[in-house]
């Protein structure tokens, strides 16, 4: 999956243990009602984001994550997270953030030769 906005923030990276790291990169989206999605970059894939700064027009790969947590009351809680793997510059005269793709002009399309005047017009209404 992709996500196609502009970066609003790129945290600093964060050291949660000896063996993992995390940086976190948030993405808004351009459309009639714009989202700020949090996707976070983990371990190798950090080093990423170091060439990208707010305001650039960029294109995450992300994958969605899911785990299950029982707690110590025997509860069982349900995370999902949003993982980048992938993020490519835009150019800012791209369609971003889920616009339509423009429709082909008429000069695309060849006019009709063979057309029949005499053929009966069969169409139900």
């Amino acid at each position: 999956m992709e996500v196609t906005g502009k970066i609003k923030v790129v945290n600093p990276e964060q050291q949660v243990s000896a063996s993992f790291k995390k940086r976190e990169l948030v993405v808004t989206t351009e459309e009639q009602y714009p989202q700020h999605i949090m996707i976070e970059f983990t371990q190798d894939k950090c080093d990423l984001l170091n060439n990208y700064s707010i305001g650039e027009p960029v294109k995450v790969s992300i994958n969605l994550r899911g785990r299950e947590w029982v707690n110590p009351q025997g509860e069982t809680r349900y995370f999902n997270s949003i993982q980048g793997w992938r993020i490519e510059k835009v150019a800012a005269d791209q369609p971003q953030g889920g616009a339509t793709p423009p429709m082909p002009s008429a000069q695309t399309f060849a006019p009709a030769t063979n057309i029949n005047d005499e053929e009966a017009d069969d169409l139900p209404f």
